[in-house]
């Protein structure tokens, strides 16, 4: 199973008669022209947080190893039932669109982390330090979602010309999502760690299956990887490396929740 690669961006060349090859990393490749906004001028110059944290060849095949030899988390009722609804309907395989849903639900927890502490902000903003708190966590969990975002753009983009059935490939994920969206809202509200642990579990799952995939496809070691999101999520040796990196932002995503259990009230 080798995704084809669809993106290419020609540039010409410096006299204007040609082109002289493929820029796919600078940031704004493929991107339609924005407005003109004073949000989007601020935003010109930051270019956008990929990676959590970026790591060579060797770093990310360590990773992967690590991971594959790792005990894994003892998961809780809520999160072997959700990798068994997933297992049912796309099956124990590691296709590539069963990992594109898994990414579309993957941002969830983050979503509903961030809505509950923007309206915990709204009640406690005649407290200021605490409230500046709240904000932080907030800030977290963007940077946390905007991470998961890319990896489901770059999975969308792998997939798009497979046959996508209606109901397993539009309606069934947004079913998931919404369903583990509540669950991580409703938790952090009445049961905060818990709702960090049920991360930490998708995560830790996430980070091995992410492992196993490349484990079982040695022919994209030798598979380029070329996409229009190389300017924000970064260039990589191989389709290989790619997916190592995603892996391990999966297992940095669990550490963090982990971190977040010990301390998952806004105090």
């Amino acid at each position: 199973m080798t995704p084809e690669n669809h993106w290419t961006h020609p540039v010409a060349s410096p006299d204007g008669t040609g082109s002289r090859g493929t820029d796919l990393t600078h940031p704004d490749a493929h991107r339609p022209p924005a407005m003109e906004t004073p949000v989007t001028r601020a935003l010109e110059d930051r270019p956008p947080l990929g990676p959590i944290e970026r790591l060579d060849h060797d770093g990310l095949v360590a990773n992967q190893q690590s991971e594959l030899a790792a005990s894994r988390r003892k998961y809780t009722l809520s999160s072997r039932a959700l990798f068994s609804v997933m297992d049912l309907v796309y099956g124990k395989e590691r296709s590539l669109e069963k990992f594109r849903v898994l990414e579309v639900v993957a941002r969830v927890p983050y979503q509903a982390w961030e809505s509950v502490a923007y309206v915990a902000m709204t009640h406690t903003s005649k407290n200021p330090d605490f409230a500046r708190r709240v904000y932080d966590r907030a800030r977290i969990a963007r940077v946390e979602q905007d991470n998961e975002q890319w990896h489901l753009l770059i999975l969308e983009k792998l997939t798009r010309d497979q046959r996508r059935p209606w109901l397993k490939g539009r309606i069934i994920p947004q079913i998931l999502a919404l369903s583990y969206y509540q669950l991580s809202w409703i938790l952090l509200v009445i049961r905060p760690k818990r709702s960090y642990q049920l991360n930490a579990d998708f995560e830790d799952h996430a980070a091995l299956e992410y492992a196993l995939m490349v484990q079982e496809h040695p022919e994209w070691e030798t598979t380029p990887f070329e996409s229009q999101f190389q300017g924000d999520f970064g260039a990589y040796d191989s389709l290989a490396d790619m997916f190592r990196q995603i892996g391990y932002d999966e297992a940095l995503h669990r550490q963090e929740s982990e971190i977040m259990m010990t301390q998952p009230r806004y105090t």
